[in-house]
């Protein structure tokens, strides 16, 4: 997967179309992520201990890292990831505008 934790990402598709978030967590397995204030869902909770409140809380579910693309930090554009090698490391760089991404 080309997007890491810590990235910022803007949805393509979806109900969440056009906002923006941080990558909370990645799932290689189901190539999913967690994006934050994306695809909030409710979750019902119980008390467990005693004095602990229970209630609807929200909840942000993961979205397929399809339906995402990185932000450039230079152009601020959402584009598509490519690789460079330099001094036999793989970089993450830019296709817009050839800027190395973190």
């Amino acid at each position: 997967m080309r997007i890491k934790k810590g990235d910022t990402v803007k949805v393509l598709s979806g109900n969440d179309k056009g906002k923006t978030g941080e990558v909370l967590e990645v799932i290689p397995k189901t190539e999913k992520i967690i994006v934050k204030g994306v695809n909030i869902r409710k979750k019902h909770v119980k008390p467990r201990k005693q004095g602990e409140e229970g209630g609807i809380i929200p909840v942000e579910c993961a979205i397929h890292s399809a339906k995402v693309n990185v932000v450039c930090p230079k152009c601020n554009k959402a584009t598509r990831i490519g690789f460079s090698m330099e001094k036999d490391q793989k970089i993450r760089v830019c296709k817009k505008c050839g800027t190395k991404i973190k």
